[in-house]
């Protein structure tokens, strides 16, 4: 019985002997697609080839597509653990033609792979066809011998794909697998196709027509192949098994998290074991995508899939965090076929351990606020959803997760109230997700790559140059000449200015000509080899075709070479002090300093950044030549270069190697870098980081900065430290220890201060009274206090609390900076018959304001009016007298 991975070889084998490029999967994250949260399906890293705005390198290729699904129009989370084919992760395999072969052709090929390769007998096979496409039944009649039952028309959508409204589209021809009559359900067409009896394994599109805006369509000059074939469902077959949890590999996953359970994956626990054993292959090859947890956009996606995983290992009962244990088995499984899961193994771990931890240290207090909410509720009814808002704001818990948990009590989610409160939240002030971020990469930057070619950088060996000015854009558009004034993008034959990419920000500048002169701003990344000078013209007219001098800012140059260089040498410092889990997530160098983003679960203690630092000095101190080769991506990750998570590489790539190792042989920093760098090591001259800060959730950040800037800032804070003894006429040594006891000093004057305000605030009256009454049988304390701050009401009421022994209420209400604030207490005798969170929202309300929190025994609200501070009191006062 053949396994997953062999089919996945055999698919690739198969179409590389027919001539086609087996083509890598590309990273989930898609390129050059803004609409798109994730690669969703096998067509989309090559969508720009279909569409004419990229001319592909090979006229037909092969893949196995890493794809998920798990938001958006293409959201199949809910259904994941519950039916046997819905996963948020999986593979497309695909072939494809640009423009090569069509129709015939395909046919073929997918008939002498399904049915000689894969071995399908045709009577366990048909087809459908669109019913309007007359030449896809005959030829299925002539290359596989069907007989008309065998091929079946439909007459919908079904079975005419399309890019969009508008764009390539064409009829397409889907192969379905017959399990037998022992299983329930109708042919594709009838009454009972959604049953399990015929699956749909492959789809092939005959891309052939164009459709315009009005509905229109014209045969395109090149038609097209695109298909789309699932492993996993391929593998069920193969397999003979008839759900893809059944196949080898989620077997082997199953089975890892039926060990560290200890629960068999049967009955209600069958579902938990599959949900984890799917959500581990998802997450993983996100994060290893370079994806992180996060509350917006793909990572809000990636934190609600892990999270679901891990609410299901709570489920089976796990005592401690599971899915980062379960990494290894998903490495041995798959990381042949995608070796970026073996390079990302360590972060991927460490993410999902500390998600997992942070995750239950809010799911007891958020299931039990879920509890509290559906106890009165019965099968059928619906859980509110400013309650599920509160969940997912509060509690971290993502609207799926609440919906699967109170699926089981047979409880479904009010979805629009839902959503009106996360409005609610957009429009205070939180961003919406609006696709990938990214810039689309417009057709006039592809048709202007495939008129005049990459732009040739020379900027590795010069600062300056001669090159002729290709093309114009302004607004948009291409024109034949820029004017004094103007701001514009400008393509060079050839140029030295390094255009913003990994990492490291565009170069500045300027550029003359016969009659003008302009100043370079920046310069992008466009179609991918594209650089485009943002231009301001100063002077004269700048026409296409016009030969100019190209000088780059070079001691800005320069200082960004020092500044990327140390962050080669500061990532490598980073994964000795602290882990092999770190891995690089966002950088930026230019010529004012050096910012790196990493993974990392916890502030950095000063010793740690004290070693970082001590490590990059000393690879500086060595003042070894840099070496940089041209290698093909493969060969240089086999030979111990670090590739960024989630980057997508060409054919060569440039390989940076930095110091000798501290200890032991080989070298100190070895990174794919198509960036700007130091000759030697010791250009940087000095390293010193300025702050260290997380900026998302296991995400750290420190800025640094190097030569020249790094000798001035540590003269500016040996100055401050010298100005500081000079005032304290003690030598620099000991300024700490007297800013110590100064602090220590200060401190224990603003607690005496406190203290005395307290007392003046107790044995004084006030607004709202003085003298402890009886109000209703209570002892009741209430008063306006002065002189107070809110946050010291709290030990104030306690201490009233105290004095009154039992049977008493105390409400303290205080004005600060034109506000009223009020706190009430009550005896531990009286909660219960009180509740002092009532009371206080009474209090509020009368005030003004708008609520109040805290527990039966002690609550605080406030009101933005001070003047009714003693109305809060009262209102105490009333609500006890009934």
């Amino acid at each position: 019985m053949p396994t997953l991975n062999d089919i996945r070889k055999q698919f690739l084998g198969y179409f590389a002997e027919n001539g086609h490029t087996a083509v890598q999967s590309a990273p989930l994250v898609p390129q050059s697609d803004p609409t798109l949260l994730f690669v969703n399906a096998g067509m989309v890293p090559f969508k720009n080839f279909f569409t004419g705005a990229e001319t592909p390198a090979w006229p037909r290729a092969a893949s196995s597509q890493k794809c998920v699904r798990a938001g958006g129009k293409h959201n199949d989370l809910d259904n994941v653990g519950y039916t046997t084919r819905h996963q948020t992760f999986f593979e497309m395999l695909g072939n494809f033609s640009f423009g090569d072969y069509f129709k015939e052709h395909a046919i073929e090929l997918a008939w002498g792979l399904i049915n000689k390769g894969f071995g399908l007998p045709k009577e366990r096979l048909l087809v459908t066809v669109y019913a309007e496409d007359e030449e896809a039944p005959e030829l299925w009649k002539k290359i596989a011998g069907f007989s008309d039952d065998r091929i079946i028309r439909i007459a919908t959508s079904d079975n005419f794909w399309s890019m969009g409204d508008t764009g390539p589209c064409g009829p397409c021809s889907e192969i379905f697998y017959d399990h037998g009559p022992e299983i329930a359900g109708g042919p594709p067409g009838s009454p009972d196709e959604d049953g399990d009896r015929f699956v749909e394994f492959w789809n092939l599109v005959f891309m052939q027509f164009e459709q315009s805006a009005d509905g229109s369509r014209v045969s395109l000059p090149k038609p097209s192949i695109d298909t789309g074939m699932g492993l996993e469902r391929l593998t069920t077959i193969l397999q003979g098994v008839h759900s893809n949890y059944d196949t080898d590999l989620f077997r082997t996953l199953i089975a890892a998290s039926v060990d560290l359970t200890g629960v068999k994956a049967e009955g209600d626990s069958a579902p938990s074991h599959r949900v984890i054993a799917d959500h581990l292959r998802s997450t993983s090859f996100l994060i290893a995508d370079g994806v992180s947890p996060s509350n917006e956009g793909r990572g809000y996606v990636l934190r609600r899939i892990m999270r679901r995983a891990m609410r299901h290992a709570h489920l089976l009962g796990a005592k401690e965090p599971l899915m980062h244990r379960l990494v290894p088995a998903l490495v041995t499984e798959m990381g042949e076929a995608y070796p970026e899961l073996r390079r990302a193994e360590a972060v991927i771990s460490e993410t999902l351990r500390q998600e997992e931890v942070r995750f239950r240290a809010t799911l007891g207090r958020g299931m039990s606020l879920l509890d509290e909410a559906t106890a009165g509720l019965g099968e059928g009814q619906v859980l509110s959803g400013e309650t599920a808002f509160k969940l997912y704001d509060t509690y971290g818990f993502p609207l799926d997760l609440t919906q699967d948990a109170v699926r089981a009590k047979g409880l479904t989610v009010d979805l629009a109230g839902f959503d009106a409160a996360m409005e609610r939240q957009r429009e205070m002030g939180r961003e919406n997700w609006t696709g990938s971020g990214q810039k689309a990469e417009g057709a006039l930057w592809f048709a202007l790559r495939d008129r005049l070619g990459p732009t040739v950088f020379t900027g590795y060996e010069s600062v300056e140059g001669l090159a002729e000015a290709l093309a114009i854009v302004a607004d948009g558009r291409e024109v034949d000449a820029a004017e004094a004034g103007q701001t514009v993008l400008v393509l060079f034959d050839q140029t030295p200015f390094y255009a913003e990419s990994g990492g490291q920000a565009g170069d500045q500048g300027e550029i003359e000509w016969t009659g003008g002169r302009g100043e370079v701003l920046d310069v992008q990344k466009e179609a991918g080899d594209l650089n485009a000078h943002v231009v301001k013209i100063v002077e004269g007219r700048l026409e296409a075709g016009t030969r100019a001098r190209l000088a780059v800012d070079a001691e800005r140059r320069a200082r960004t070479r020092l500044n990327h260089s140390a962050a080669h040498l500061a990532h490598a410092a980073l994964k000795h002090v602290l882990g092999p889990h770190v891995a690089q997530k966002g950088q930026l160098v230019d010529g004012e300093r050096m910012r790196f983003d990493f993974s990392h679960g916890a502030p950095l203690t000063a010793e740690e950044l004290d070693r970082i630092e001590a490590e990059v000095n000393a690879v500086i101190r060595q003042n070894v030549p840099a070496d940089t080769r041209e290698m093909a991506p493969q060969a240089a990750i086999e030979a111990g270069a670090v590739a960024l998570f989630g980057e997508k590489y060409g054919d060569s790539v440039r390989v940076l190697t930095l110091g000798r190792a501290l200890q032991g042989d080989g070298a100190y920093s070895v990174e794919l870098c198509g960036g700007t760098h130091v000759a030697r090591t010791g250009d940087i001259a000095l390293f010193k980081i300025v702050s260290e800060q997380g900026i998302a959730a296991g995400v750290r950040r420190i800025e640094a900065l190097t030569g020249e800037a790094a000798r001035r800032y540590l003269l500016d804070q040996a100055a401050v430290a010298k100005g500081l003894a000079d005032q304290f006429k003690t030598p620099v040594a000991e300024v700490q220890g007297r800013v110590d006891a100064l602090s220590a000093h200060a401190r224990k004057l603003e607690r005496d201060l406190a203290e005395a305000r307290k007392q003046l605030a107790l044995g004084g009256g006030g607004a709202g009274g003085g003298a402890v009454e009886d109000v209703g049988g209570v002892k009741f304390d209430g008063r306006v206090v002065e002189g107070v701050s809110p946050k010291d009401m709290r030990p104030l009421v306690d201490e009233a609390r105290k004095r009154l022994g039992q049977g008493g209420v105390v409400a303290y209400a205080v004005v600060n900076e034109g506000k009223a604030s009020i706190a009430v207490a009550i005896t531990a005798d009286l909660v219960g018959r009180f509740d002092a969170a009532a009371l206080a929202r009474a209090a509020v309300t009368a005030m003004g304001g708008q609520g109040a929190g805290g527990k039966p025994d002690f609550a605080q609200g406030g009101a933005p009016d001070g003047a009714k501070a003693a109305d809060g009191v009262a209102a105490v006062k009333a609500a006890l007298a009934g």
